[in-house]
């Protein structure tokens, strides 16, 4: 599984990519069958197709962001919405030093709403992907049968994605794993342990490698009109 780029400084140099993507994960539970590296797996995975299809130049991938919802679960580390802010626009920053002006955040993690802060203010000099429309319109090409609201966390969808792309890293038991709540009005005062006890917030006994590898095509698709609009 390789989610670092592996480039030398001489081909970056020779590369004409003028736009950066950097994907952004997470560290935290994900039940008790996926990984707790799946949202940064997710984010990796689809850089790199993006990168295949798109001229653009894939960053290492940021693999702590801001967990602090799932706490309740051994394994989960996260960091500040301060520090994520920082690092990213430290990153942005460095990035312009090098003669690469446009960021898109390639974002893993639902819980990092620091990112459409930093997108906002950047004031056209950076992108997030995928957004909310593009996950729906992703889901409905891959034909999910669950929607994003009831398919929060370790569902059909992150599910399927490792099936496709990483199938080693799924445990069994997703067949199993269940867990429906989809009133979640209290979740910032709660924590994910307020809604579910095993972690999983949707239906991953729907997912399969076919329904993932969809998904990823269509966003992929999708990603064209954000890099216009870097251009």
């Amino acid at each position: 599984m390789e989610l670092l780029p592996f480039a030398t400084t001489a081909e970056i140099a020779e590369s004409e990519a003028r736009v950066a993507v950097l994907p952004v994960g997470s560290f935290e539970q994900h039940g008790a069958f996926l990984p707790l590296a799946t949202d940064t797996i997710i984010a990796g995975t689809l850089a790199t197709e993006l990168a295949a299809a798109y001229p653009v130049r894939v960053l290492p991938p940021i693999t702590i962001s801001c967990s602090h919802e799932h706490a309740a679960w051994p394994g989960t580390v996260s960091i500040s919405a301060r520090t994520l802010y920082s690092v990213i626009t430290d990153i942005a920053d460095s990035l312009r030093q090098g003669g690469i002006r446009r960021l898109v955040l390639i974002n893993g993690h639902g819980g990092n709403y620091v990112l459409a802060n930093v997108v906002q203010e950047s004031r056209g000099a950076m992108a997030l992907f995928p957004g909310l429309a593009e996950w729906d319109e992703a889901r409905a090409a891959a034909g999910l049968e669950t929607s994003s609201e009831t398919d929060m966390h370790a569902g059909e969808l992150e599910t399927s994605i490792l099936l496709h792309a990483h199938p080693k890293l799924v445990r069994p038991g997703f067949e199993t794993a269940d867990s429906v709540h989809d009133d979640r009005r209290h979740l910032l005062t709660t924590g994910l342990e307020g809604y579910t006890s095993s972690g999983v917030l949707g239906r991953p006994s729907l997912a399969s490698a076919r329904k993932g590898a969809d998904v990823l095509a269509a966003l992929v698709r999708a990603f064209g009109g954000h890099l216009a609009l870097l251009r």
